[in-house]
């Protein structure tokens, strides 16, 4: 006699194989039957590359779960993502893959859709493109000091330096001074908040764990939780808090925000003294009746000192390694930048914006190295929708997964090599690229909950990675040479990228 959870489990996988709403999608038997080849794969790192070659073998649309369809065609971002039509209803988070926190206590991030919509209208204004120019000056300020502190570092010994932490000291530094008007000192190597970056991606880590858990065994994720590395929950715990603590002394600085902390000897003092910060539009929301709660604000911060912070970082760094591997399109970047600017202040957002080439560097960046190359889950309506052409049964989870999109075949000419000149128009077009689905390439989603940073992650990394390639000349050190082997828990497992830096002599 087969025990009866045997019995249960053999039902449970043919039903799932055979008699599924979703037994006609394409996809391994396996998958279809039971998850366990996902969940695997996703505990250990290694789902981007797993859910890829599925496509690859079975097409456009794949079942990889016994409840879950990928995609990779752009005709899906619209269905699955996109803002509502008449007869076609906003797709909402998963909650089984995200969880459903208390709403009094939910940002951005996690909070319902109509939440989700008043708090973004909240923070929106400090998003747009008349608010970012007028950071220009604390965000040249920032440039200015990270390639101080480089030069400093690698002149006269001329010693490697790891390009991955001066990023994210940089980004910490930029995005903790535009929230909150917060000095954190992180590129000047004040130590206070240094354990709190190292620690980021150990609490994202654990966050990519507790979600693959959650999504399958919602059951079980107390039980496993406890079985967690008390040091991965420490550094969630540390995140939280060290945000919660940005929140609370710009709190108690008032809507302005005067007397921030050591603005007066910044560079850039006087721009920034007039400048107003993110957190002052959350807190005057308070005057109109639309204010968030101290639980949401905490969230908040939480989640722009990550989305803000460790993905634009994350970006700069696969940029330089792919143009330290490909030494003519660093050629043609550095020609651009160089004959552009005599100075570095003379970066000015809007003319970085107008520089094809940079533009076009990162663009090919974000497509062979997204910051988060899953896909994030939604859940359709219990009548079912249409996606890219395909009828979806109710209460399924879909998505677009990025990586398999941005490296299929179907979507674009030599998709495993980093090409910039496959974003140029004009008359600097490649016929190579003619049929390229760019439209596919949407790494800060679409729709209402698409990134509301977008701009400002633009504008960031076009402003670094110009100071970047104007004020050194860069080499990759041989330590780093497989650096893009990575996992990825949510987001990626970076190693040190190691480089050597010489400063460019200018007469």
């Amino acid at each position: 006699m087969f025990p009866k959870w045997a019995l249960y489990f053999a039902a449970y996988a043919l039903y799932n194989a055979y008699l599924h709403p979703l037994r006609a999608y394409p996809g391994p038997k396996l998958l279809a039957a039971c998850a366990l080849p996902r969940i695997l794969n996703r505990l250990k790192g290694t789902d981007f590359a797993y859910v890829h070659s599925l496509h690859e073998r079975y097409g456009d649309v794949v079942r990889v779960g016994p409840n879950e369809l990928s995609f990779i065609s752009s005709k899906a971002w619209k269905d699955i993502y996109g803002h509502a039509t008449p007869g076609s209803p906003v797709l909402v988070k998963d909650p089984n893959a995200y969880g459903k926190p208390p709403a009094y206590r939910a940002g951005l991030f996690s909070a319902p859709d109509a939440s989700h919509a008043h708090q973004r209208r909240v923070f929106a204004p400090a998003f747009s493109e008349r608010a970012l120019v007028q950071q220009t000056p604390l965000l040249q300020a920032y440039a200015a000091q990270l390639i101080q502190i480089l030069t400093s570092s690698s002149f006269p010994s001329n010693t490697p330096v790891n390009l991955i932490q001066a990023y994210n000291h940089a980004t910490f530094d930029i995005m903790a001074d535009l929230a909150f008007s917060a000095r954190l000192d992180l590129l000047r190597g004040d130590p206070a908040h240094r354990p709190w970056v190292a620690g980021i991606f150990d609490a994202l880590k654990l966050g990519g764990i507790v979600s693959t858990l959650r999504f399958y065994f919602p059951g079980l994720v107390a039980l496993l939780k406890l079985l967690l590395s008390r040091r991965m929950k420490q550094r969630r715990a540390d995140h939280d808090r060290f945000a919660a603590e940005l929140v609370d002394r710009r709190l108690c600085r008032g809507e302005g925000g005067e007397g921030g902390e050591g603005r007066e000897g910044r560079e850039g003092g006087e721009a920034r003294g007039k400048r107003r910060d993110i957190w002052s539009l959350a807190i005057a929301s308070s005057s109109d009746g639309s204010a968030m709660n101290l639980e949401q604000m905490h969230a908040n911060a939480a989640t722009f000192m990550i989305a803000g912070t460790e993905t634009t970082a994350t970006l700069l760094a696969g940029v330089t390694f792919f143009l330290l591997g490909h030494g003519s399109a660093m050629a043609r970047l550095v020609q651009e930048v160089r004959g552009a600017f005599a100075a570095t202040d003379e970066m000015s957002l809007q003319r970085l914006a107008q520089l094809r080439y940079l533009n076009a560097c990162l663009e090919e960046a974000l497509r062979l190295y997204p910051p988060v190359p899953q896909g994030m889950p939604r859940r359709t309506p219990s009548a079912g929708c249409v996606v890219a052409g395909e009828s979806v049964p109710g209460d399924v989870t879909i998505f677009l997964t990025h990586w398999a999109a941005y490296r299929s075949a179907r979507n674009f000419a030599l998709p495993n090599d980093f090409i910039p000149e496959r974003w140029l128009t004009g008359p600097d077009a490649d016929a190579r690229f003619a049929h390229d689905d760019k439209s596919v390439l949407q790494p800060f989603s679409v729709g209402p909950r698409n990134c509301l940073g977008k701009s400002l992650a633009y504008h960031e990394m076009r402003l670094l990675l110009a100071n970047m390639v104007w004020s050194f000349d860069i080499e990759l050190c041989e330590e780093s040479r497989n650096w893009a082997h990575q996992k990825q828990w949510f987001l990626w497992e970076k190693p040190a990228l190691m480089v050597r830096l010489r400063p460019v002599v200018r007469t």
